[in-house]
């Protein structure tokens, strides 16, 4: 974890609060391109007309068959021919680049006159946001680089997803956003400051297919505690309908799908039951719990909560057995959870009261006592944010949690658990 370079952070997604006039900070436009020329030379003019001119422009090459052909004041850099390898040749762009800020377009995706002032002004102000601009789509194989796109694309323009619109309405511009929100970031249309690209580590060069990419990177960004928005008025035209349109293969989709399961750990696109892809909720176990506590509260816990990481203690290791979910004290909690249950005394609670336990905590708060202090609930996030800035005040402590499992007491026995006249 490094310090923020500049800049302040807001409590929540509220990236609303971003404080006005705020110093300028050097951009750089990375480019990703693969055997696009057209598209790339309308790109690079529609660059060249920004009421925020970039200080830098990138064409990152996936292996065209050709170098493309660039304008004095634009750097090319390019990588081998070895596949579909968008996040690797995204990576080497900003590797290339020297702005503070960065902004990340498609070759074939044209940016409208404001795009990057206003894509920009978010990580301006606040840097570990990650925001997405509005992605349009229409017909552009007969318009040329020196047509207007803002003027010419909307006669031609082709539908958008509509799921995509429901949920930047139903979310009022990702401000509402939660743990789910990475689904709704598109890399061709993506801005962050410098600083958390390099905190996050870039792209995951081991998507070598079409998709997932950006979700992922959105993913990790949200659960190191990041923010999230969507720039509706910073619009850009692709060429061409959505790739949900274009009649993609169902082993395309599994095979993308998959990839994204495998790699993120937030509801909606991890595994629900497989023992697959990092943890999402981290239950730590305090050493001085008795045989039968930690029994009876692990039995309940794995069997509503099965993709659980659980922290413990050599002897309760012991105890309880081998079991893949079950990992040491000593094993830090994994940076891609985004929930810590410290566990103090023993609780019990069927399927619905663990539900209903991760179902009350809303985000609003870091810290949150459960049935009645016998463990603590945390949103790693919020805590992850607050030490980053040294604020505490970006990690409150909320009220307890009212809803989920009861503590644990003497009179229920492993036995009266199992057979089920223990209670839920």
């Amino acid at each position: 974890m490094t310090a923020p370079p500049y800049g302040t952070s807001v409590p929540g997604n509220r990236w609303d609060l971003a404080p006005a006039d705020v110093p300028r900070r050097t951009v750089s436009v990375v480019l990703a391109h693969h055997e696009q020329p057209a598209q790339l030379e309308r790109t690079l003019a529609a660059l060249g007309r920004q009421t925020r001119p970039p200080d830098e422009v990138v064409v990152a090459d996936d292996g065209s068959r050709e170098a493309p052909v660039v304008p004095p004041g634009v750097r090319l850099v390019r990588q081998d021919d070895d596949g579909f390898r968008l996040a690797a040749v995204r990576n080497l762009g900003v590797a290339a680049s020297t702005g503070e800020l960065l902004v990340l377009l498609d070759a074939d995706t044209t940016p409208e006159p404001d795009f990057v002032a206003r894509m920009v002004a978010l990580p301006e102000a606040l840097p570990e946001t990650l925001v997405v601009g509005r992605r349009r789509h229409a017909d552009l194989a007969a318009t040329g680089p020196g047509e207007a796109v803002e003027r010419v694309a909307p006669a031609l323009a082709l539908p958008e997803p509509a799921w995509l619109r429901t949920a930047y309405d139903a979310t009022r511009d990702l401000l509402d956003a939660d743990e789910t929100g990475h689904r709704f970031a598109i890399g061709a249309v993506l801005a962050c400051s410098r600083w958390w690209y390099d905190e996050l580590g870039g792209f995951d060069e081991t998507f070598t297919a079409y998709g997932g990419e950006d979700w992922e990177l959105a993913h990790r960004s949200w659960t190191a505690g990041g923010l999230l928005a969507h720039r509706a008025d910073a619009v850009a035209w692709h060429d061409g309908p959505d790739a949900g349109a274009r009649g993609r293969s169902p082993e395309a989709h599994r095979s993308e799908t998959v990839a994204v399961a495998d790699r993120t750990s937030a509801p909606g696109t991890t595994w629900r039951g497989l023992w697959r892809g990092p943890a999402d909720v981290v239950v730590t176990c305090d050493p001085g719990l008795g045989a039968t506590e930690v029994l009876v509260t692990l039995d309940s816990l794995l069997a509503a909560l099965p993709r659980a990481v659980v922290r413990l203690g050599a002897e309760h290791r012991a105890l309880v057995g081998t079991d893949p979910r079950v990992v040491g004290l000593e094993q830090p909690v994994a940076a891609s959870a985004r929930l810590h249950l410290d566990v103090r005394h023993g609780l019990t609670g069927d399927a619905a009261a663990w539900t209903a336990l991760l179902a009350g905590h809303d985000g609003s708060a870091a810290t949150r006592a459960v049935a009645g202090g016998a463990a603590e609930l945390q949103d790693l996030r919020l805590l992850r944010r607050a030490a980053r800035w040294g604020r505490p005040d970006l990690a409150p402590a909320g009220p307890p949690l009212e809803s989920g499992p009861r503590p644990w007491s003497d009179d229920v026995t492993l036995e009266s658990w199992l057979g089920g006249w223990a209670g839920g």
